[in-house]
């Protein structure tokens, strides 16, 4: 039984595996973050910009 779990231990077939993983689940996070920045500034442009838009008089 020793033997068995020494064996299991040593084996690294999964490991790189779990490392992609975890780097995919990093990017994944950081481009979240990064999506959601971009999308509070331009939710602000764009109102300003209907704002704008709407104050503006008609055929003058």
């Amino acid at each position: 039984m020793l033997r068995i779990l020494r064996s299991f231990l040593a084996k690294e077939n999964g490991a790189v595996s779990v490392d992609w993983i975890v780097l995919a689940a990093g990017v994944v996070t950081f481009a979240l973050g990064a999506t959601s920045l971009v999308v509070a500034g331009t939710s602000e442009s764009s109102q300003n910009l209907a704002t704008t838009i709407a104050e503006r008089p008609v055929g003058n």
